[in-house]
């Protein structure tokens, strides 16, 4: 059984580390959600996949949902955006890959704090807001 944290025990992990766990959760749920509407090969799925979970989408969304956000979801995206940078893709900017990154750590801090409430609210405004930006 996973063990789930309080909110002070996570806010003190590396806010790299908390976005690494994002990165993967928030992917699980893009491929839940493309593999719901298509019955498409691999190399497809992962096309449709990466418009949700590319560095830019993930800037986009944060940028997009700014009213959106608590106080605390704020705090924990700034932090993960002011975090220090290694490396960055060759296919984004830096300040786009930072952004990310605070989408990342959120998404992994409310997924360690056991929130899959407002976990799954975001996602769904994420994929949402992914979706009307290609209507455009």
């Amino acid at each position: 059984r996973i063990r789930y944290m309080n909110k002070e025990m996570a806010k003190e992990y590396n806010v790299k580390a908390l976005a690494y766990l994002g990165d993967a959760v928030y992917e699980v749920y893009i491929r839940k959600h493309i593999m719901k509407h298509t019955l498409e090969q691999v190399a497809k799925l992962h096309k449709k996949a990466i418009k949700y979970v590319s560095a830019k989408a993930q800037a986009y969304i944060v940028e997009s949902l700014d009213d959106f956000w608590t106080l605390e979801e704020k705090d924990i995206i700034r932090r993960g955006r002011n975090a220090d940078t290694n490396t960055v893709p060759k296919n984004t900017d830096v300040v786009t890959y930072k952004v990310a990154t605070g989408f990342e750590a959120l998404i992994g801090f409310l997924y360690l704090t056991d929130n899959i409430t407002r976990l799954e609210e975001i996602i769904y405004k994420a994929i949402k807001t992914i979706e009307e930006k290609e209507e455009e």
